[in-house]
């Protein structure tokens, strides 16, 4: 027994050293540990997060607080869920040379890029055509969709900035829309487009614009088109 007595003893030994340990590291260490976390945390890091949250599309407010009311008081709307809005914008960029020079598909995409701030797909022939020497699956242009707020930024560039750029511009046509709701806009040169450097250019290219839109007719599509800012021609 009291060898029993012994040997429990000797085991309940190290239990007993363990809390000592514990209780021998400083506290000074332990108070001092969050203060240091919150001096390092920068303060451009808050800044940042503040100016995120604050953030709102100029054209997106004036949708909500201009457009939408218009809209609602011109069709007689039941809800205002019921006004149109843009639902996407796609931009297709056709390069016919590529078939002869892939660097040209290359500075299509690059240029694009910078248009839009999105990297586009490349688009492929749907079927062989010999007398443009163009084969089924070859790439030939790319394109890019755009939503939410880089659509939004886009639009208002667009219509605020690069069409006027456009010379003697007196404003696009009413008659490209396409039955349901959509507009489709051509663009003969890239360089409308202040991101796009005239010096780096290798050639002028056009692009189609489409924008769609959740209206279900032609009227109701010009209306908030105009109201969003399109210059149409008078």
């Amino acid at each position: 027994m009291a060898e029993t007595k012994k040997t429990v003893a000797a085991k309940a030994a190290p239990k007993k050293v363990a809390p000592a340990k514990k209780e021998a590291a400083p506290k000074a260490v332990k108070e001092a540990a969050p203060k240091a976390v919150k001096e390092t945390a920068p303060k451009a890091a808050k800044a940042k997060a503040v100016s995120s949250d604050s953030y709102q599309n100029r054209l997106i407010k004036k949708y909500k607080e201009e457009v939408v009311p218009a809209m609602v008081k011109k069709f007689n709307y039941s809800t205002v869920m019921q006004a149109p809005r843009l639902e996407k914008i796609v931009i297709n960029i056709g390069v016919g040379d590529a078939t002869q020079n892939s660097k040209a598909l290359d500075d299509s995409v690059a240029e694009l890029t910078t248009i839009t701030g999105q990297h586009p797909v490349t688009t492929k022939a749907k079927k062989s055509i010999a007398t443009f020497k163009v084969r089924e699956g070859q790439e030939i242009g790319c394109k890019v969709t755009l939503r939410g707020l880089r659509m939004y930024e886009f639009f208002d560039k667009l219509v605020s900035i690069s069409l006027p750029r456009v010379r003697d511009f007196r404003g696009v046509s009413k008659n490209a829309f396409d039955g349901h709701g959509n507009y489709t806009l051509g663009v003969k040169e890239q360089l409308i487009f202040p991101e796009i450097d005239y010096d780096k250019v290798s050639k002028i290219r056009g692009m189609d614009i489409v924008i769609v839109t959740t209206a279900g007719s032609d009227e109701e599509a010009y209306s908030f088109l105009q109201l969003m800012g399109m210059p149409f021609r008078k």
